[in-house]
């Protein structure tokens, strides 16, 4: 059986980055990428699709555009992981053996997890951004409404873009304020978590705009079931004693992001820790049992913000270490836990949000972090696109440098 230099799976913004960032370095590497979908999406632009500040079709590209010439795509999807092997078993039967292993498959977005929600989203004013074909479908909605219940949710942590579901509530709100309609819409946020947003530094920044849309916060009230043609959602709600109780509340508009995790079969591997995660290093993300195999992007157990900001640096730190461990030496690179979350709080403005392990803030440019601003709104809309397409796919590190 041909042993391939290099595997990876996923062909996400990390699985993607990676391959290129390596064949950057080395380009005599075999490199093979395990990948089923045939189309690549830019997510991040789905929040300002929803807002309709970005068109669907400038966020999707297909694959085999993304994909750096010299890699071998294998269109196929993972079953099992066999470590001791080193080799992968695909669902069609095929068998892959590597001499290094990238795992990069993203987490998966748990719709069934939640009764009704399925047999309505798109529909009956139930939305998402967190998928391509609903976030116009939230522009929609929010145009349209003009007086009633908006309610917004956020599922319990981890997630991709923890501020994508406060964002989706701000702009709805700016556009809604816009329109002189924000005193006759009901703005709440159920939130399955205790607080607003996990970093404290930026919370004073964030209630302001709370505060200016009269948006109503819900604590520790998870979404757990919805009836579309009725217009009513039901949360757990835990109170301060620890008791949950099943609240039904009306909506005209609802916009939900669903629990995640990590990929089935991630879950069920030797490579998942206790909670599913791939578990790797947080400083060097390596595997912690298998000294050939590293992570990328939203599946590792880090505890780092999930976002393509993240990736993008994570991609460096593996690329130099690969390549280190691959040659034995010691590996060089270190990640400080780096992620990145403009925070949408109007439209026209951001409160660009950096910051890595433990909460610390980690800003880029010598400008106040928590101060809303125009160029950071010009920066997410015009300027990051471009950088992820060009030069992020492409192996080119722009302010992506490791410690």
């Amino acid at each position: 059986m041909d042993k391939k230099d290099i595997v990876i799976v996923g062909g996400g913004a990390g699985g993607i980055s990676i391959a290129s960032s390596l064949l950057k370095r080395q380009r005599d590497l075999r490199i093979t990428l395990i990948e089923p979908s045939e189309k690549h999406y830019y997510q991040p632009a789905w929040t300002l699709v929803g807002a309709g500040e970005f068109k669907p079709e400038n966020s999707v590209r297909p694959m085999s555009d993304c994909i750096p010439k010299g890699v071998e795509w294998i269109k196929g999807a993972v079953m099992d992981f066999e470590p001791e092997k080193n080799q992968i078993s695909l669902i069609d039967g095929r068998t892959i053996q590597y001499q290094t292993l990238i795992v990069a498959p993203g987490l998966q977005l748990n719709w069934n997890a939640i009764p009704g929600l399925m047999e309505t989203i798109g529909k009956n004013g139930v939305t998402s951004n967190y998928r391509y074909d609903l976030a116009p479908y939230t522009w929609e909605l929010v145009k349209k409404l003009k007086s009633g219940r908006a309610i917004f949710t956020q599922p319990p942590m981890p997630i991709k873009c923890a501020g994508a579901p406060q964002k989706a509530m701000y702009l709805s709100c700016s556009e809604w304020e816009k329109q002189g309609v924000l005193g006759d819409v009901e703005v709440v946020f159920n939130n399955a978590g205790g607080v607003l947003f996990g970093v404290a530094d930026f919370v004073p920044s964030l209630m302001k705009y709370v505060d200016r849309y009269h948006a109503k916060l819900n604590f520790n009230s998870t979404l757990v079931e919805v009836d579309g043609p009725a217009k009513k959602a039901w949360f757990n709600v835990k109170d301060a004693e620890g008791q949950i109780n099943k609240v039904e509340v009306t909506f005209d508009m609802l916009h939900v992001v669903p629990p995640q995790s990590a990929p089935d079969f991630v879950k069920r591997s030797p490579l998942a820790n206790k909670d599913g995660w791939l578990e790797v290093n947080q400083s060097t993300l390596q595997h912690v049992r298998f000294d050939n195999i590293f992570g990328v992007g939203d599946v590792v157990s880090s505890p780092n913000a999930k976002t393509v900001a993240a990736a993008r640096q994570q991609v460096v730190i593996v690329a130099r270490n690969i390549l280190a461990q691959r040659s034995g030496l010691k590996l060089p690179a270190v990640y400080d836990g780096y992620g990145a979350c403009p925070l949408t709080v109007e439209k026209g403005k951001i409160v660009l949000a950096e910051f890595g392990y433990g909460g610390k803030l980690l800003p880029t440019f010598p400008l106040d972090p928590l101060v809303p601003r125009r160029a950071a709104w010009v920066l997410k809309k015009r300027i990051l696109p471009w950088v992820y397409w060009h030069l992020m796919l492409k192996g080119r590190e722009w302010l992506a440098k490791p410690g």
